[in-house]
């Protein structure tokens, strides 16, 4: 999994627009923002974060349905933003929207606000799912909108839900490579957290629910990672940005965990290891080669994954070695302390 090196500017739109109340959302507990946006606040935004870090950034507008917001308002918030871009202040524009707030026209408004990538809130491609979380669309506005995207040029990034109502571990792995054959430039997973005030947590307090564990999300996470990874595409995000209202008490039950990508990360790696040794341990000491950069999560939050190997294998001793030069994960030879 990884981010972008580029820096973000984000600007919310809570709910702005948004014709459905979706089962599990309440923007104001999951962005931490109440205020709607207009013109003069987002240049203001801009302008703050600008004179903190300096210029090349991405303004990204998270919360609403960007495009189901009135067309002029649509016009302002993108022709806030433009006047930095030839400046040189910012290098690009993102949006997020619904699957079914997507036609020529929209698509068209977005390419002369300077917008350049596209995020589409697909959650799940199995329509039982769909409607028991009450989405309002269907897989194939999903389909149709990821294509019109690509067609018209824009970056696409699709993200998608674990754990919603009627969701199984097959049905997140089948949207997984569903959403990887429509192409996308990245995904973002997030599993599915109760919070206050929304209808999921009726289900859950009347029982019609359960939630996944962050334990369990992992495990399903790590599945998704193996999907993406097949087909070359970056997973962006891994579980929700923390927010004091998240953080404070809105998160009621559910897969909320302030490092949810970590967990799903040393997951996915601890399976590759055991997957080497498939072939038989190496003597007390295991050594392992990682990528730069990589070390932490094959090591696991709070080490976990060195314990389990310990743990589970017998070994004395358990070294994770950098290496600018790997591709991947392999086994050092020689492992005797």
């Amino acid at each position: 999994m990884k981010g972008s090196d580029r820096r973000v500017i984000p600007v919310f739109v809570p709910h702005l627009g948004c014709p459905h109340s979706c089962a599990f959302c309440n923007q104001r507990s999951i962005s931490g923002s109440v205020e709607a946006a207009n013109g003069e606040k987002t240049a203001g935004i801009i302008e703050r974060a600008l004179a903190e870090s300096g210029p090349g950034a991405q303004v990204a507008f998270y919360g609403g349905s960007f495009t189901a917001v009135e067309p002029a308002l649509q016009e302002e918030l993108l022709s806030a933003v433009l006047p930095f871009i030839e400046r040189g202040d910012v290098c690009s524009v993102r949006v997020s929207t619904r699957p079914d707030c997507i036609d020529a026209e929209a698509l068209s408004r977005l390419r002369r606000g300077g917008v350049g990538a596209v995020e589409i809130g697909a959650q799940s491609m199995d329509e039982d799912v769909l409607i028991r979380s009450s989405r309002g669309h269907t897989a194939e506005d999903v389909r149709k909108a990821a294509r019109a995207i690509k067609s018209a040029g824009f970056r696409l990034v699709l993200q998608m839900m674990t754990g919603l109502p009627g969701d199984t571990r097959e049905k997140s792995v089948r949207t997984a490579v569903e959403l990887a054959e429509l192409g996308p430039d990245g995904v973002r997973i997030y599993p599915t957290v109760v919070v206050r005030g929304t209808e999921l947590e009726r289900l859950w307090l009347s029982g019609e629910y359960k939630p996944q564990t962050p334990d369990e999300a992992a495990e399903w996470c790590a599945d998704l990672l193996e999907v993406f990874g097949s087909y070359g595409i970056p997973v962006i995000r891994l579980g929700l940005n923390p927010s004091n209202e998240l953080s404070g008490g809105d998160a009621l039950a559910g897969a909320y965990h302030p490092a949810m990508g970590e967990l799903a990360q040393g997951v996915f790696y601890l399976r590759k290891i055991e997957k080497l040794l498939e072939n038989g341990r190496r003597g007390d000491c295991l050594r392992i080669r990682v990528p730069e950069g990589r070390a932490s999560a094959v090591i696991g939050q709070r080490r976990r994954n060195i314990r389990e190997l310990e743990a589970r294998y017998g070994f004395k001793k358990v070294e994770v070695i950098e290496d600018k030069a790997a591709r991947g994960i392999s086994l050092i030879p020689g492992g005797r302390e």
